[in-house]
């Protein structure tokens, strides 16, 4: 059975106090769910809110990292420094990394194998911009970042792969997605797996929605047949309003 997610990204927000003050507000939650609860906090924050959560059922996952195990890159993080603070899933592909940081499909393809090289789960994001929709070409566009990213992989490696689609043009264009935009979407997803890797493998893999879960929305995207949870963002910096996404499981 695949497995329900819940993954806070808190992308560039909070310094250590505010974590520390979030991380106290999210431990006062209840979850009555059985869906699995991630968050993301900054790099400089990611020791310090491990050791707060590891004897409480949050993980706590990185936002990025880089493919190197070791070298030259200044300001760059390699997946065995995750590993060494206790952290064991990073987010790669996010939208705003492919599009202010210009990560490619090939470069991601890279980071992909350099986390699963050292047991690291990842949270692989892909999703069109407002054009690819507007033009009918989202699923030629979603296709290609998952082939490219991930078909060079073998059958195996998704054990350690969950999927989370972006509609980037869903996210802060006055646009929006329905619930059934998402369902079609991760039905297409699920059947690329299955046309390359098999239905066994398609129906093992979780794929989370990222275009703008909140608590008013979240049952009904999560009621989807193809949706097993969500990638959030600015629902996940306020402690009651993430959990009741949890919670619409």
């Amino acid at each position: 059975m695949r497995k329900q997610i819940v993954a806070g990204n808190w992308k560039m927000n909070n310094d250590l106090a505010q974590t520390e003050t979030l991380i106290t507000d999210l431990k006062n939650q209840t979850k009555t769910s059985n869906a699995e609860v991630m968050i993301a906090p900054t790099f400089t924050n990611l020791w310090q809110a491990y050791q707060t959560l590891k004897d409480h059922d949050i993980e706590v996952i990185a936002q990025n990292m880089h493919f190197a195990e070791n070298g030259a890159y200044t300001g760059e993080i390699s997946a065995s420094m995750l590993k060494s603070i206790g952290v064991n899933t990073v987010i790669l592909g996010h939208s705003e990394r492919r599009e202010y940081f210009n990560e490619t499909d090939e470069l991601l393809a890279k980071k992909v194998d350099a986390a699963l090289a050292n047991d690291i789960r990842v949270i692989f994001c892909f999703g069109e911009e407002l054009a690819d929709r507007k033009s009918k070409n989202h699923e030629n566009v979603v296709g290609s970042q998952i082939k490219n990213g991930l078909f060079h992989l073998k059958a195996d490696a998704f054990k350690n792969i969950v999927l989370a689609y972006e509609p980037v043009w869903a996210i802060g264009t006055g646009e929006t997605a329905s619930p059934e935009q998402a369902q079609d979407m991760h039905a297409f997803i699920r059947k690329t797996l299955a046309d390359q890797y098999g239905k066994d493998v398609a129906d093992s893999v979780s794929i989370l929605y990222g275009g703008s879960v909140k608590p008013a929305n979240a049952n009904e995207i999560f009621s989807k047949p193809d949706v097993d949870g969500g990638l959030i963002g600015g629902a996940a910096l306020q402690a009651d309003d993430f959990y009741a996404i949890v919670n619409a499981f």
